[in-house]
């Protein structure tokens, strides 16, 4: 227990962490009367796992028991206060680039996801039981950040204006062939279809995914129009007016990316353009943490913006636009973690507690990245030609308003 009392006393300087140990005796850590968060360590071995290799036991051991939360909240809580002390900004003592390079050569090579090896790493988290995403995800099943614009409040809302705000972006005609790389359960490219009547076609690695937006499709009278397939990026022919793609690029790994921007390239008409919506980093290359990487993401990455400009230069694109959606994904991911804790039961009943422990601890983790930790969403907008899009934003603005004037005559209806 020494190991890891010695971190806590560095790491917790506001706020007040009490730790019962495998002993029963009560530790306590912290500078400030609040917030309080009460934890049990459970089994001899437990503090020196956490306190050893801290990014993969901390979540392991609160997956298996031998981390349980005695008072103060829940595993969120215990997160919050732990990771408010450590956040990531200027001044702060953990302002400091990540890992070593021996790390970083890791992950790497971890990174690198041939066709068969990209399939199994979707299917390891997005072929999971469809009932399960219904639990804590907005009814279209968005997976992705939110977009909090003025005066947006519900889960719904926010996701209905994250698809306004890309189509805005893409600046759709009713003549052009889209392409979503990454389409998930089909939600945004049926959405593209009806606002503009333009026809998409998206691209998935998971079975369950393509299951479910194929059906999608055929119940809104629109297969025709709007088709989906089980397909890697680098397998789709043919050539696109707009290709956009929103939370694939995790998956893509930095040694792919000069492959994926070259595959837009071939895909991309002259005067096309393509949206890319990623988690990103604020504060430069880094690893992936190695218990999502175990349990979550496998294969997975989030890239710094130091990592995509380059690539995207060296592929003969345009930058036509930049946009870093802060803490939308924070209160993105929170409402998640409200949804899944109030059908926690259901979870169980779906899967088993160590399951649902483990899709806490990674929603909970996940929304102290984008609070305290330098994590945010780009969204990049590219060209071939400057004159692709408009010289200013205010199209952006513009489209977004019409398309909520036209949703709320259709809901008035």
């Amino acid at each position: 227990m020494l190991l890891l009392s010695r971190a806590l006393d560095t790491i917790v300087k506001t706020g007040t962490l009490h730790v019962i140990d495998p002993a029963g005796r009560r530790l306590t850590f912290g500078g400030t009367p609040e917030p309080q968060v009460t934890i049990r360590l459970k089994g001899r071995l437990t503090p020196w796992r956490i306190a050893l290799r801290p990014y993969l036991a901390l979540g392991e051991s609160y997956m298996d028991g031998s981390l349980t939360i005695e008072d103060g909240g829940d595993i969120k809580d215990f997160l919050d206060l732990l990771l408010s002390n450590m956040r990531w900004e200027r001044g702060s003592r953990f302002h400091t680039r990540r890992g070593l390079w021996l790390k970083r050569l890791v992950s790497m090579l971890l990174q690198i996801n041939p066709v068969s090896r990209a399939r199994r790493n979707v299917a390891h988290h997005y072929d999971l039981s469809g009932a399960l995403y219904d639990l804590f995800l907005d009814r279209d099943r968005q997976y992705s950040c939110a977009y909090y614009g003025e005066g947006v409040k519900t889960l719904e809302e926010a996701q209905e204006a994250k698809k306004a705000h890309l189509a805005a972006k893409l600046l759709l005609q009713p003549d052009h062939k889209v392409l979503d790389i990454g389409c998930g359960w089909g939600g945004l490219a049926l959405y593209l279809n009806r606002i503009s009547g333009a026809k998409v076609k998206g691209v998935t690695l998971s079975t369950e995914q393509l299951e479910v937006a194929q059906r999608r499709a055929r119940e809104a009278g629109v297969a025709d129009a709007v088709t989906f397939a089980l397909e890697d990026y680098r397998k789709v022919e043919g050539k696109f007016d707009r290709i956009v793609s929103v939370g694939m690029f995790e998956h893509v790994g930095v040694p792919h990316f000069p492959a994926f921007f070259d595959k837009v390239a071939d895909l991309l008409t002259d005067d096309g353009v393509m949206l890319l919506h990623t988690i990103g980093r604020a504060d430069g290359p880094g690893r992936t943490d190695p218990w999502v990487r175990k349990y979550i993401f496998p294969g997975g990455y989030v890239p710094a913006l130091s990592e995509i400009a380059p690539v995207i230069e060296r592929a003969g694109f345009y930058i036509t636009d930049i946009e870093v959606l802060r803490l939308h994904y924070a209160r993105t991911i929170e409402a998640w973690y409200e949804r899944f804790q109030a059908n926690r039961r259901k979870v169980v009943e779906l899967y088993d507690e160590r399951f649902a422990r483990m899709w806490e601890f990674y929603l909970a983790g996940a929304w102290t990245a984008f609070a305290y930790s330098g994590h945010v969403n780009f969204q990049i907008q590219i060209a071939k030609k400057q004159t692709a899009v408009p010289l200013t934003r205010d199209y952006i603005t513009d489209v977004e308003r019409k398309l909520a004037t036209a949703r709320e005559a259709h809901a008035a209806e």
